[in-house]
């Protein structure tokens, strides 16, 4: 970083902004493996937040993708700063207070735990969508596996490159087992309990 740059303090702060919108920023990172649910619940949760009038964002791996990561692949190397430049971008929406919901794959445990220390440890809701792989190949919604199967693909998780799935995540959904609903629900109460919403408020 040169030494020409240096950091300005704005008059509105976080809290200002937090006030104003009624709740607090957060961010809730979806992570799991291509066709888990991800896309899915993260809209989800963000139209049944909307609905009570709350500031919400969705940040989708493939829609990023067509714009701030387009010039990235799928290597680990790119995958690394594909989550770095969206953890980047998530940390501005959260002081902007707003809640902000992910929806990537982010295969790698090192890269996520790096994005959970940009964002902030307090701000950082880490959300397992957890689905076998047959059923995700089951489901193939976008076909792709079926494209990495014939080798179209390379570096394809789940196929040719390695899922690290979390560890202690704050919320396990399992796909399989719980209706879009039922994760939503989930998702939310957890916010209640971060105190992200308001008690009563979702």
């Amino acid at each position: 970083m040169s030494s020409n740059v240096v950091w300005h303090n704005a008059t509105v702060t976080r809290a200002r902004r937090e006030q104003l919108n009624g709740h607090r920023g957060a961010a809730i990172w979806l992570t799991g493996l291509s066709g888990a649910g991800k896309s899915t619940i993260a809209h989800s949760v963000e139209e049944r937040l909307h609905q009570t009038g709350c500031r919400t964002i969705v940040l989708d791996g493939d829609n990023v993708r067509h714009g701030l990561c387009s010039d990235l692949g799928f290597s680990a190397l790119d995958r690394a700063e594909n989550i770095r430049r969206i953890s980047e971008a998530v940390k501005l929406f959260v002081d902007a207070g707003m809640i902000v919901l992910t929806a990537f794959i982010s295969p790698h445990e090192a890269d996520r735990a790096r994005a959970r220390a940009t964002v902030g440890a307090a701000d950082f809701i880490e959300v397992y969508c957890r689905c076998a792989l047959d059923e995700c190949e089951r489901r193939d919604v976008k076909g792709l596996y079926k494209r990495a199967r014939a080798g179209e693909i390379k570096d394809f998780t789940g196929i040719s490159a390695p899922y690290e799935a979390p560890e202690n995540p704050e919320v396990t959904l399992d796909t399989q087992e719980l209706s879009v609903d039922q994760c939503v629900e989930r998702v939310v109460q957890t916010l209640v309990r971060r105190g992200v919403l308001p008690s009563g408020s979702a």
